[in-house]
């Protein structure tokens, strides 16, 4: 029986290479690495969940599609997951907060050493995620953008160092923008970057009518900062 993947999903599986050891971190049923195994004979895959529910979801797929040879659903936190010096690949982590993805990433950079790839979607905070990626060595080499259920989700590719295969995409005028933006997707601006900023537009601006409400120097400082993130919007998708 085929997986019913999301769009989403899908093209988190277009990035992962052939013949990958990789981790699903935050696994849920682990579709993922269930439809990347039955697609790719030579993957091989971690499911890691934290939560007893979608762990025990992730066994119940894996069993279903006869794929325990290849996945290998684990429970624990985070890349904890993932054995001292095994050699894993690449790490996706889908679904979450960009601060969750954060801390994951802070907390288990130990388990990083062996890693080529990291596929990261954040459901918000990607500035936080970029920044975590720069100080954790990791070259961002791509940026996709997609709409599913009138949700606008972006997925953040990065390579280690030693294998990156572009330059650096940040410079230091624009770095701030880009971190919030995205430096590819500044760059290309398709037309789903342009509704979303628009939407963010909006948002800010109620934020400030309601915040405009209030005398508080705390307001005051927020109604500023929001104020140059308007800014920056405006010039981003003119």
């Amino acid at each position: 029986m085929p997986i019913q993947m999301s769009e989403r999903l899908k093209r988190i599986a277009d990035e992962i290479p052939n013949g990958a050891f990789f981790a699903d971190i935050g696994s849920d049923h682990a579709y993922l690495p269930c439809y990347v195994c039955l697609r790719d004979e030579k993957a091989r895959a971690i499911a890691g969940e934290v939560a007893k529910g979608p762990y025990l979801n992730a066994l119940n797929t894996v069993k279903k599609h006869r794929l325990e040879s290849k996945v290998d659903v684990r429970f624990g936190d985070g890349l904890g997951v993932i054995e001292e010096d095994e050699p894993v690949d690449v790490i996706v982590i889908a679904g979450m907060g960009g601060n969750l993805i954060r801390n994951i990433l802070y907390k288990g950079k130990e388990k990083l050493k062996h890693v080529q790839k990291l596929i990261l979607q954040p459901n918000n905070n990607e500035a936080t995620v970029r920044k975590a990626l720069l100080e954790l060595q990791f070259v961002l080499t791509n940026e996709i953008i997609l709409e599913e259920n009138g949700l606008i989700y972006e997925i953040l590719i990065a390579e280690a160092d030693a294998h990156k295969t572009n330059s650096d995409p940040y410079d230091k005028i624009h770095f701030e923008k880009q971190l919030m933006f995205g430096p590819y997707l500044l760059q290309e601006k398709p037309t789903l970057f342009i509704k979303k900023w628009q939407e963010e537009h909006r948002r800010l601006e109620k934020m400030i009518m309601q915040m405009k409400q209030s005398d508080s120097a705390e307001a005051r400082e927020k109604i500023e900062s929001f104020s140059t993130k308007l800014k920056w919007i405006e010039e981003a998708i003119s």
